[in-house]
């Protein structure tokens, strides 16, 4: 019964992170599309200034925090279970 509940929380877990990782892609492959147009518009029209790097800084600011919400604090370390690791680190040396 226990064993039952576990495997579905787990494949709970593990369908959210396959729909983060596809999000985040789908954010990536619309950033690359969009980009050059953006990028094509400004030197055709306006090639005096160049405002695509707006964009291109800003938005890629936001791809690299979704990156680093999906990835990068996995990498770091710091991923959610940190807490909950913690928290029974903790209750583990009050009980010494």
């Amino acid at each position: 019964m226990k064993q039952d509940f576990v495997e579905a929380q787990q494949y709970a877990k593990a369908k959210k992170r396959v729909r983060d990782i596809k999000a985040f892609y789908t954010h990536l492959s619309v950033y690359c599309v969009i980009i050059p147009v953006i990028i094509f518009t400004n030197l055709k029209f306006e090639p005096h200034f160049h405002w695509f790097w707006f964009s291109l800084i800003g938005w890629g600011l936001g791809l690299f925090c979704h990156w680093l919400s999906v990835f990068g604090i996995r990498l770091l370390g710091l991923e959610k279970n940190w807490e909950d690791r913690k928290i029974k680190e903790f209750m583990n040396e009050e009980k010494k």
